[in-house]
């Protein structure tokens, strides 16, 4: 069962699996991707439903190019699909989408597509769905660091005065909170540079099911192990000191 009064704010989510689950079907790997962009919409629902605020979608990495190029070709127009198909249902349910990584190489296509369905959403106030798309946590660091170093150069910054919630500031998901949750399907134990900053003091969960079979009930049994555990930020519990 899941508390709702316990319900963590954000929610990060690595989507593995989509090719193996391809593969175990005898299927071309695009179509693993294919169920996977599908799947976003179900967890999406059932994440507004739950109550969360964020949820975050790494949808796509810096080292992800290195594919081949026919399935990173049909990624980028399967995502421009689904969001030129579901940009009505997010602005209905008062969804804001929010794009983090790099533009570039992105398709000119697929930027507008984001442009538009990021400007289209930019007022509502319920759930906010992250897609981090050509993402990277290292090479956002390194932007973040090229900002700072800038805002100083330009007096808008002083190097005495950053401090972490300062530095969080530069990073691309500045505004939002640090993820509560962090799950990783298929069974991989590994953040693959993903949110490095942000996980900091993130609770991992990683469930042997594949992406595409990731449904409703999952995400909740997700949330009930996340409200099994203690989370405690490096303090320590008064009451077990001395156990």
């Amino acid at each position: 069962m899941v508390d709702k009064d316990n319900i963590p704010k954000h929610v990060a989510i690595i989507m593995d699996g989509n090719g193996r689950w391809a593969k175990d079907r005898h299927l071309p790997r695009t179509a693993g991707h294919r169920a996977g962009i599908d799947r976003i919409k179900e967890i999406v629902k059932v994440a507004d439903e739950l109550g969360i605020k964020v949820v975050t979608f790494f949808t796509f990495s810096t080292e992800n190019w290195a594919r081949p190029n026919r399935e990173v070709d049909m990624l980028m127009r399967a995502l421009n699909n689904f969001l030129n198909r579901q940009i009505d249902e997010l602005d209905k349910n008062n969804v804001r989408l929010i794009v983090i990584g790099r533009d570039a190489p992105i398709p000119k296509y697929l930027q507008l597509k984001i442009k538009q369905t990021q400007n289209r959403t930019k007022d509502n106030s319920g759930l906010v769905v992250v897609l981090a798309l050509n993402y990277g946590a290292r090479q956002e660091i390194i932007d973040a660091v090229k900002k700072f170093t800038d805002a100083v150069a330009k007096g808008q910054d002083r190097i005495e005065d950053l401090d972490i919630e300062g530095f969080s500031r530069y990073l691309y998901t500045a505004g939002l909170p640090d993820p509560d949750l962090l799950i990783r399907t298929s069974g991989e134990m590994r953040i693959s540079n993903f949110l490095l900053w942000q996980l900091s003091y993130t609770e991992l969960y990683f469930p042997k099911k594949y992406w595409p079979d990731f449904k409703k009930e999952d995400l909740q049994e997700a949330i009930s192990v996340y409200q099994r555990r203690e989370r405690r930020f490096g303090r320590i519990d008064v009451d077990k000191k001395d156990n």
